[in-house]
């Protein structure tokens, strides 16, 4: 499958927006930013991804013993056309990890809708 170079592109820039945050104590950080009046520095920026029919990409994974449904992720890593996501699911508000990954092909990706940056635990 063909890849959209700028659909690559965005992903590489979010991921390096995310390795960034995790190296950085300082809070010159462009992706630190204020929440609910205290200073939070996000360390996810969270995506959601449509394939080339228009039709939101979702992902199964395991939760408390049963199957679950997700259409939040975060990038991991992008090699070569694959991008190695990390399922997240929403609590309260709040996405959380489920620890569970998946590949997709970049080029089988046609938009990328960003949910919001998250302060994301065990990554």
């Amino acid at each position: 499958m063909k890849v959209n170079s700028c659909i690559k592109n965005l992903l590489q820039f979010i991921n390096v927006l995310q390795k960034n945050s995790l190296k950085r104590t300082d809070w010159d950080n462009d992706f630190c930013q204020e929440k609910k009046a205290a200073s939070i520095c996000y360390n996810t920026r969270v995506i959601s991804l449509y394939n080339c029919q228009g039709k939101l990409f979702e992902s199964d994974y395991l939760y408390d013993g049963r199957m679950a449904t997700s259409s939040a992720f975060r990038i991991q890593d992008i090699k070569d056309n694959c991008c190695t996501l990390l399922i997240l699911r929403k609590d309260n508000n709040f996405y959380i990890s489920t620890g569970q990954y998946i590949v997709v092909d970049v080029g089988c990706i046609c938009a990328i809708k960003c949910l919001g940056d998250e302060q994301i635990k065990n990554l």
